[in-house]
């Protein structure tokens, strides 16, 4: 199951030393809820390994800024605490499968 990731949580996340990915979204995206079962297939296909969560740029406004969010949906990849890729707009499952086996 996917987190939510949050300004608050993000960097007790980080320190756990496993990839990340976030998808940054909004209630209001309709392509963000159209990802979001996918989100959850990864988040349970990649568990023990990556950790895959979510975090709503509306309640999130430091991790946004952060990670200069400027469009929903972007999914993040981050490894060591640093961003490496991301994914603006949804994309196929095989896109987020190939961009989190490239961080494994």
């Amino acid at each position: 199951m996917e987190l939510e990731i949050t300004d608050q949580n993000f960097e007790e996340i980080i320190s756990q030393g496993k990839p990340v990915v976030i998808d940054f979204w909004a209630t209001w995206c309709g392509p963000c809820r159209r990802l979001a079962p996918t989100i959850q297939e990864l988040a349970a296909e990649y568990e023990g390994r990556v950790i895959v969560g979510k975090c709503d740029i509306e309640e999130n406004q430091d991790l946004t800024d952060r990670f200069e969010i400027m469009s929903v949906p972007t999914v993040a990849i981050i490894k060591d605490g640093k961003l490496v890729d991301t994914v603006v707009g949804a994309s196929g499952k095989a896109v987020y499968e190939q961009k989190i086996n490239s961080v494994l």
